[in-house]
C-alpha cells in the first residue's frame, strides 16, 4: 500500500485524482488563464466573475481533469482576483470536483491561491531561474501548503533548449526538492519546455526530439516524477493554418505520452484523432518533430501551404477571394495588408460610383472600419494596422487626379481634423507618426507638421486649417515644459480646441498636475495608440463630448489632488543631510584602473558588426507588442505579428547593411577625473578643465540604503587617488530621415516606421558595442569580459554608461558639456537642439564608469534646496533650473 501511494500522484478537489504508470493523459484546461484567454481576461477585469465561472464549468463539462486559473495582467490586482475567483469555485461542485492548476510568475500570487484552494492542487510555477535559495523558499512553502508542483527547467543561466540542458537542470532540482527539502518525488512534475518547430531556423530543429529524448530520460532516471508542458507551443510557426497545428498536435502529444509525458495543457479542439490524420501529412510532420530528414522544415512548410484558407502565394487561395464583390475584394485587402490588387479594383468601383469621392467614404472606409474594429477588439495588432492603412493611401492616391476634376461638386465628409505635431526642440516622432497612421485609418483627416515645431506655428496652422484636435508628442524632459508653455498661451487666446498628449516622456499625472489646470478647454493624456481613437471620437461625439470632457476634468482634478498630496506628505533629506548618507567606496584601499588610451578618438564601425548587440525588446514595445525577445515570438496573443514583424525587420536590416541606407559615426573620451564638492565630478585638462554636475537622491531611504549621486563612483580630490570617466556619442541616424522621407513619398508608412525603429535600435547597438570595446580594450578595465549578448542587455558587466536624460542623471544640461569636451558636433556631426535633443535622432550619448560598485539607480523626486544649489553651481536662474528639473522637483 505503501508503495502504491509513493507512486501516484495524488491530487484532488471535491474528488481525487490519481496519476500513475497505468492512467491515461491527464488534460489541463486552459481557458481560465488571462494571459490565453481574452474572452476570460474581459469578464475578470469587469468583474463579471459569474460569466467567468461558467468558462470554468465548459472546461470541466469539456473533460478538463485539471483546470488551469493565472490571473497575471498587469491591470489586475492578481492577489485579489485569484483568491476570490478559488473561493467562488469553491462553492459550486460541478467545478470544484476537480484539481485547480495555480498558475502565475508572481509568488504572492502562487501563495494567495495557496492559502485559499479547495484539496490537493498544483502551482504552476517554480524554478531556479532566481538562484537555488529562492527555489528552497518556495518549494519549502508549497510542501507546508500540501501542493505539488510543476518544476520548470530554467535555472541561473536561462531556459533549456538543449536535451543536455534539460536533464542537467531537471536533475539538479529534483535532488535539491527531493534531498534538501524533502519535498513528495510524487508531487514533482517537471515541464521540460517544448518549443516551436519549423520555424526555418537550425537550432530549433531538434526541439520536439529533445523534449521527447528528456521526458523519457527523466521518467528512468527521476523517480516517481511525472513530465507537463504546454502542447500549442510546438506549432506556432503555423498559426491560421488549423488543419496542420492539429496534426501537429496529435502526433507531438502521440509521441510524448510514448515516452513518458503525463499531463498537459492543450486545446482539445485543436486536437486531430492520430489514426485520422492525413497519411501524406503526417509523414511530413513526424519528419518534422523527430528530425528524420534534413529538409523536413522547408517540405512541412511546402505542404502546409495546401491546408492554408488565405495563402498570397497560392493561386487557388487568390482566385477564391478574387471572386467575391469589389467590395468583399477591398476589403479583403485592407485587411490583410495586400496591394496587388487594389488599384484594379478602386478602378472597378470608381466606375461603378456616382463620384470618385464615393469609393473613399463608402468602399474604402468599409474595409478600414473592418481594420478598426479587429484592432479595437485585439484581433488585429499595430504592424498590421500599419499595413492596412499603406493600402489605403495608395488606393487614396489613385483616386486624387478623379477627385480633383469632380471637386467643384464634392464634399467630403471625415472623422475629424486632427493637427499633429513633436513640439520645439524635440525631434522624435515615430510614436506620433503611428498614432497618425491609426486615426487616419478610421477616417480622421491629419496634418502631420513634424517635428521641433514652435508653438505660433502649431496654433497658426490649427486656427487657420480649422482643426477639431491637436496632438501633441515628446520624448525629453523639457518638451513637458513645452507642452504647458502651449497651453498657457492657447488659453491666453482664448482657444478651445482639444488637445491630446502623448511620448515617451509624458504621463497622466503629468497632464492633471502641470498642463490640464493652464487650459480651459479639455487636455487629455494618449498611452497608446490603440486609445488614440476612441478619445479622439469622444472628443469630437457632440452626444458624449460633454460627458467625456466633464468626467475627465474631475478625474484629473483628483488624480491632482492625491498627487501634490503624496509629494507633501512624503520624507526627504536635506540636500546636506543626503551628501552625508552617500554611497561609500572604501577610496584607501581602492585603485583606479588606468586606461589604456586617454583622450577622444573618433570610431568607425560597419553596421554589420552591429546586429548582434541589438536588443529587440524595444523595437516591440515601440510596435505596442509587449513582451520579452525571444518569446514574444512564441507568445500565443501577440506572437503571430510578433513574428511577422520581425522578419519584415531582418529583411529591411539586410538592405540597410548591404545597400549602405545609414551611416555609423561615434566619437568617445577617456579622461582623468575626481569628484569635488560631493556632488561635481572636474576634469583637468592641460588647457582647460571641464565639470560634471550630478544630482543626489533626496528621499528618505530604509535604514542603511544611501542617497547615490553618479560622483559617488568617481574617487574624491582629497583621497589622492587619480580616477578616470569617459564620455561618448555615436549615431546611425544620417540617412534614416531621408531614406524613411522616401518611403513617405511612396505613401508607405509601414516601412518608413519601420526604417526609424531599426535606426534607434542601431544606435542603441553602437552604444553598446562601443562600451564593450572600452571595458575590454580602449579603457580595458574588464579585459578578460566574456558576456553573451542577453547578459550584456541585462547589464551585468563591470561599470556603467548612464545617459543625460535619464533616471540616474535626469539633467539634459549635462550633454553641451560632452559635446565641448568631445567637440562632437565637428568631429561626428551631432547636433543639440535648444531642447538638448540629438540630431539626428537615432543617436545616444553617455558617460563611462569604471569603478565595479558603480551601478544603475533612478534620481527619484528632489527638494527645492537642491534645485536651488545646483542652480548656483550651474550658474543659472532657479527659474531655468526648475524648468530643466520639473518632472523631479517634490514639490
Amino acid at each position: 500500500m505503501s508503495r502504491e501511494n509513493k507512486i501516484n500522484l495524488q491530487l484532488s478537489g471535491l474528488e481525487p485524482l490519481f496519476i500513475n504508470e497505468e492512467s491515461i493523459f491527464v488534460n489541463v484546461g486552459e481557458r481560465t488563464n488571462v494571459t490565453g484567454s481574452r474572452k476570460f481576461l474581459r469578464l475578470i477585469k469587469e468583474e463579471k466573475y459569474d460569466e467567468a465561472l461558467d468558462i470554468a464549468r465548459n472546461q470541466v463539462e469539456g473533460g478538463a481533469q485539471i483546470i488551469d486559473v493565472n490571473m497575471d495582467e498587469g491591470m489586475l490586482d492578481g492577489v485579489y482576483a485569484m483568491t476570490k475567483f478559488l473561493n467562488l469555485i469553491a462553492a459550486e461542485p460541478d467545478i470544484a470536483r476537480v484539481p485547480v492548476m495555480i498558475d502565475s510568475s508572481k509568488w504572492e500570487i502562487l501563495e494567495a491561491g495557496l492559502k485559499v484552494i479547495q484539496g490537493k492542487g498544483v502551482v504552476n510555477s517554480i524554478s531556479l531561474k532566481e538562484g537555488k535559495e529562492a527555489f528552497i523558499h518556495h518549494a519549502k512553502l508549497i510542501k507546508r501548503y500540501g501542493a505539488a508542483v510543476i518544476v520548470m527547467a530554467f535555472d541561473e543561466v536561462g531556459q533549456a533548449d538543449t536535451y543536455e540542458r534539460r536533464i542537467e537542470i531537471c536533475k539538479r532540482s529534483y535532488d535539491i526538492l527531493v534531498k534538501e527539502v524533502g519535498f513528495p518525488a510524487q508531487d514533482i512534475i517537471f515541464d521540460p519546455n517544448i518549443f516551436p518547430v519549423a520555424t526555418g531556423m537550425e537550432e530549433h530543429k531538434l526541439n520536439a526530439l529533445d523534449f521527447f529524448r528528456a521526458t523519457k530520460w527523466i521518467r528512468e532516471n527521476l523517480p516517481y516524477a511525472n513530465i507537463s508542458g504546454g502542447v500549442s507551443n510546438v506549432s506556432f510557426s503555423f498559426r491560421g493554418n488549423d488543419k496542420v497545428r492539429e496534426a501537429m498536435h496529435s502526433a507531438f502529444l502521440y509521441h510524448a505520452i510514448n515516452h513518458g509525458m503525463t499531463m498537459g495543457i492543450v486545446n482539445p479542439e485543436m486536437l486531430e484523432i492520430y489514426d485520422e490524420i492525413d497519411p501524406i501529412l503526417l509523414e511530413h510532420v513526424e519528419d518534422v518533430l523527430l528530425n528524420r530528414r534534413e529538409d523536413a522544415t522547408e517540405r512541412l512548410l511546402e505542404l502546409a501551404e495546401s491546408y492554408k484558407g488565405e495563402v498570397k502565394s497560392n493561386e487557388k487561395a487568390i482566385a477564391e477571394w478574387r471572386n467575391g464583390s469589389v467590395q468583399e475584394r477591398l476589403t479583403h485587402s485592407l485587411v490583410k495588408g495586400l496591394d496587388e490588387f487594389i488599384e484594379i479594383d478602386v478602378e472597378e468601383a470608381r466606375v461603378n460610383a456616382s463620384k470618385a469621392i464615393e469609393v473613399i467614404e463608402v468602399n474604402l472606409m468599409n474595409g478600414m472600419n473592418v481594420v478598426g474594429d479587429l484592432f479595437g477588439s485585439g484581433k488585429m495588432f499595430l504592424p498590421q494596422v500599419v499595413k492596412s492603412a499603406r493600402v489605403m493611401k495608395k488606393a487614396v492616391a489613385y483616386l486624387l487626379p478623379f477627385i480633383e476634376a469632380e471637386k467643384d461638386s464634392t464634399s467630403s465628409s471625415s472623422a475629424g481634423k486632427v493637427l499633429m505635431a513633436t513640439v520645439k526642440g524635440d525631434v522624435h516622432d515615430i510614436g506620433k507618426n503611428i498614432v497618425s497612421v491609426v486615426l487616419a485609418c478610421n477616417n480622421f483627416e491629419i496634418i502631420d507638421l513634424g517635428v521641433m515645431v514652435p508653438p505660433e506655428k502649431i496654433i497658426e496652422t490649427a486656427v487657420k486649417e480649422k482643426v477639431d484636435i491637436i496632438g501633441l508628442s515628446g520624448l525629453i524632459t523639457p518638451s513637458l515644459d513645452e507642452m504647458v508653455y502651449l497651453a498657457k498661451e492657447m488659453d491666453k487666446l482664448n482657444i478651445k480646441i482639444p488637445v491630446m498628449i502623448g511620448g515617451a516622456t509624458t504621463s497622466r499625472a503629468h497632464t492633471a498636475v502641470k498642463i490640464a489646470p493652464e487650459y480651459e478647454a479639455t487636455v487629455v493624456h494618449v498611452n497608446d495608440a490603440s486609445r488614440a481613437v476612441t478619445v479622439a471620437s469622444n472628443l469630437l461625439n457632440s452626444e458624449t463630448n460633454v460627458d467625456f470632457s466633464k468626467a475627465l476634468r474631475q478625474e484629473y482634478d483628483t488624480l491632482r489632488e492625491g498627487y501634490l498630496n503624496r509629494s507633501r506628505e512624503k520624507n526627504f533629506l536635506t540636500i546636506e543631510e543626503a551628501r552625508k548618507n552617500k554611497f561609500q567606496i572604501d577610496w584607501e584601499n581602492y585603485q583606479p584602473i588606468q586606461p589604456n588610451f586617454i583622450g577622444s578618438k573618433t570610431v568607425e564601425v560597419e553596421l554589420s558588426e552591429l546586429v548582434n548587440f541589438i536588443d529587440w525588446t524595444p523595437f516591440f514595445q515601440s510596435w505596442e507588442l509587449y513582451g520579452k525577445y525571444p518569446a514574444i515570438l512564441t507568445d500565443e496573443v501577440v506572437g503571430e505579428q510578433a513574428t511577422q514583424l520581425f522578419e519584415d525587420a531582418q529583411k529591411m536590416l539586410s538592405q540597410i547593411i548591404s545597400e549602405k541606407w545609414f551611416t555609423a559615426k561615434g566619437i568617445l573620451g577617456i579622461f582623468p577625473a575626481n569628484t569635488i564638492n560631493d556632488d561635481d565630478i572636474e576634469i583637468n585638462l592641460p588647457a582647460s578643465s571641464f565639470q560634471f554636475l550630478t544630482l543626489r537622491q533626496q528621499s528618505q531611504k530604509t535604514a542603511g540604503a544611501p542617497n547615490i549621486a553618479l560622483a559617488d563612483f568617481i574617487a574624491p580630490r582629497e583621497s589622492g587617488k587619480q580616477d578616470y570617466i569617459g564620455c561618448f556619442c555615436v549615431t546611425t541616424g544620417f540617412g534614416v530621415d531621408e531614406k524613411a522621407a522616401e518611403f513617405d513619398r511612396q505613401l508607405d508608412d509601414y516601412n518608413s516606421i519601420l526604417t526609424k525603429a531599426l535606426g534607434d535600435r542601431l544606435a542603441e547597438a553602437f552604444a553598446e558595442y562601443l562600451h564593450l570595446k572600452v571595458r575590454k580594450e580602449i579603457w580595458g578595465y574588464a579585459s578578460d569580459e566574456n558576456l553573451t549578448n542577453n547578459e550584456l542587455i541585462k547589464e551585468e558587466y563591470k561599470g556603467i554608461r548612464p545617459a543625460p536624460g535619464y533616471p540616474a542623471c535626469p539633467d539634459h544640461l549635462e550633454k553641451p558639456t560632452i559635446w565641448k569636451l568631445l567637440n562632437v558636433e565637428n568631429e561626428i556631426g551631432v547636433t543639440l537642439t535648444e531642447s538638448m535633443a540629438m540630431w539626428p535622432a537615432s543617436s545616444v550619448s553617455g558617460y563611462y564608469f569604471a569603478n565595479e560598485q558603480s551601478k544603475y539607480f533612478g534620481l527619484g523626486k528632489i527638494k527645492k534646496d537642491q534645485v536651488a544649489d545646483y542652480a548656483k553651481r550651474r550658474n543659472i536662474s532657479v527659474e531655468q533650473a526648475e524648468k530643466w528639473l520639473a518632472p523631479n522637483i517634490a514639490d
